[in-house]
């Protein structure tokens, strides 16, 4: 359900930690678990039996299921990388931080939808938002097209990661996956008078998920591009 105000663990102190439990373990324990398991899979029964504690030891620490997410996300978020972008162009430094988050993302499955449901606050996600609105800010992007500009490259790149994520998880044989990209392929070529657009441009066969990652990003690019300066 949608939150009425910002996650309360950020505003909160952790507690004194206890020789078996911080909350720095219980949220490195929280991501192992969604990375093998997803977000269904994390419940606080089965994260304090990972941590062999008590359900309730974990609210010490916690105050709820979705703060713990909170945490999680922000945990991951910290994987990518932020180096040798400063000074760059800005279409380089976008396009190398924004693979680095694809990267993080292919990695934790679980994170494109959650980043994309909840008001991300964490120390390393700001730090990461503040980069990418930095990059812009420096090209001479300004007011509305700024913020039009930093939405339209996080929604692109969520969503494109989240769209491999499922189509991945769902065809572990490559060949099998080639296989039915041909078929689909085939399947529109032999309905050309009903769909002559289609069948002339698009590609169902191609599984070039990088090089169309980064076709598809140089297109949003070229698209803010336009707008510096206005």
């Amino acid at each position: 359900m949608p939150r009425s105000r910002p996650p309360a663990v950020w505003f909160a102190e952790e507690p004194h930690r206890k020789p078996r439990l911080s909350r720095e373990r219980i949220t490195r324990a929280a991501v192992s678990l969604l990375d093998a398991d997803g977000v269904e899979g994390l419940t606080m029964r089965r994260l304090a039996a990972r941590l062999e504690v008590g359900t309730m030891s974990l609210y010490e620490y916690v105050g709820s299921r979705e703060d713990l997410l909170d945490l999680a996300v922000d945990e991951v978020i910290a994987e990518i990388e932020v180096d040798g972008v400063d000074n760059a162009p800005w279409r380089e430094a976008l396009t190398r931080q924004l693979t680095r988050s694809r990267r993080v993302m292919r990695r934790h499955p679980w994170l494109p939808a959650l980043m994309a449901t909840r008001p991300l606050l964490g120390p390393h996600a700001l730090a990461r938002s503040e980069l990418i609105y930095s990059i812009l800010d420096r090209a001479g992007l300004q007011g509305p097209h700024l913020s039009a500009g930093v939405a339209a490259l996080t929604y692109y790149v969520q969503g494109y990661t989240a769209t491999e994520n499922l189509w991945r998880g769902s065809h572990r044989d490559p060949e099998a996956e080639t296989e039915l990209r041909r078929q689909a392929q085939r399947y529109l070529d032999g309905r050309k008078e009903l769909h002559p657009t289609l069948a002339r441009h698009a590609e169902l066969d191609n599984n070039d998920f990088d090089g169309s990652f980064r076709l598809g990003l140089d297109t949003v690019l070229d698209g803010i591009a336009a707008h510096i300066g206005a």
